[in-house]
C-alpha cells in the first residue's frame, strides 16, 4: 500500500515572480522518474509555474514554454533529463493519456501534469502535489496584485528532499 500524501510546505507569494522563485527551488529538487502535479483553480497560476520550473531547469529564463493546452504535451529535453509538461484540461478519458505517451515519458525523464484531477487512479501515488491557490481576490478573479498560497504535498520520501530548498 502506499503512503498518503501529506502537506510538507506551505509558501506564500506575492507576485508571479514569487510563483517563479518557488518552481525554480522545487527544480532543484527533481529528479528522473519524478511526477510533480499541478493542481489548482482555472487561473490559479499552474502555467506560470510549469514555464518557471521548466526554463529554470533549463538554464534559459527567454525559452518559449508554449502551453500544452491544444496538443496536450510538450516534451523538453533538458540537460540533466527530459520533462514532459501535460496539460490535461482537455483530456476525454484518463485512459486517454497514454496516447500522449504518458508510459514512455514517466519511464523516461519527469512528468509536470496541469489538471492531474483528470489522470484518476492513473495519478502515480509517489507524485509531488503542488496546489496553487489564489488569495486575496475577489470572486476568483486572479491578477497581479494578488498572491498565490502554494502548497507542496507529498509522501515522506519528498520531505528531505524539498528539506534543502524550502526549509
Amino acid at each position: 500500500m502506499d503512503e498518503p500524501r501529506h502537506d510538507l510546505f506551505r509558501i506564500t507569494v506575492e507576485t508571479e515572480a514569487g510563483t517563479g522563485r518557488v518552481a525554480s527551488a522545487l527544480g532543484e529538487c527533481l529528479r528522473l522518474g519524478d511526477c510533480v502535479l499541478l493542481q489548482g483553480d482555472l487561473g490559479a497560476g499552474k502555467t506560470a509555474f510549469a514555464r518557471a520550473l521548466i526554463r529554470s531547469l533549463a538554464g534559459d529564463a527567454q525559452l518559449i514554454v508554449p502551453s500544452p493546452t491544444f496538443t496536450l504535451s510538450q516534451i523538453y529535453d533538458l540537460p540533466d533529463f527530459a520533462l514532459t509538461h501535460f496539460d490535461l484540461y482537455r483530456l476525454g478519458e484518463a485512459e486517454d493519456v497514454f496516447d500522449l505517451g504518458w508510459d514512455d515519458a514517466r519511464a523516461d525523464g519527469v512528468t509536470l501534469v496541469e489538471w492531474p484531477e483528470r489522470l484518476g487512479s492513473l495519478a502515480p501515488p509517489t507524485a509531488l502535489l503542488v496546489r496553487l491557490d489564489a488569495i486575496g481576490g475577489r470572486d476568483n478573479e486572479i491578477n497581479e496584485a494578488e498572491g498565490r498560497q502554494i502548497c507542496l504535498c507529498g509522501n515522506a520520501g519528498w520531505k528531505p528532499r524539498l528539506e534543502l530548498n524550502f526549509s
